[in-house]
């Protein structure tokens, strides 16, 4: 846990945030600035900066958002159309909030852009 990670701000109820799901290993919220009409994100509770730092022992959260991401996917409509998962890692990639987080994205034809 970061005291200055807006996430864990969020995960911990400090921030206000539209929270769609929530259990005992992940929070997902709408994104504040969707890029698709249908834009989550899912934030494990447990800090972790990102993709490039995650543990071995770590690991089972990615199965858990997976399957997690499957069952929203499937709230929000998007089954039948498709959507996508999206994880950046790095400044390069655009990780602006170095909080682990997938973005589930969908409800419109994704263009050749990842985002």
């Amino acid at each position: 846990m970061s005291d200055q990670c807006v996430f864990c701000k969020i995960i911990n109820k400090e921030i206000q945030s539209d929270i769609r799901y929530e259990d005992d290993q992940v929070v997902v919220i709408r994104d504040i600035n969707p890029q698709t009409p249908s834009h989550l994100l899912i934030l494990p509770k447990v800090h972790i900066s990102g993709m490039d730092t995650l543990t071995p022992e770590q690991s089972p959260i990615i199965a858990h958002i997976a399957l997690v991401a499957k069952k929203l996917a499937s709230q929000e409509g998007l089954s039948e159309s498709g959507w996508r998962l999206v994880v950046n890692c790095g400044q390069d990639a655009k990780q602006t909030v170095f909080h682990l987080h997938v973005h589930i994205l969908g409800g419109r034809p994704m263009t050749g852009q990842l985002a």
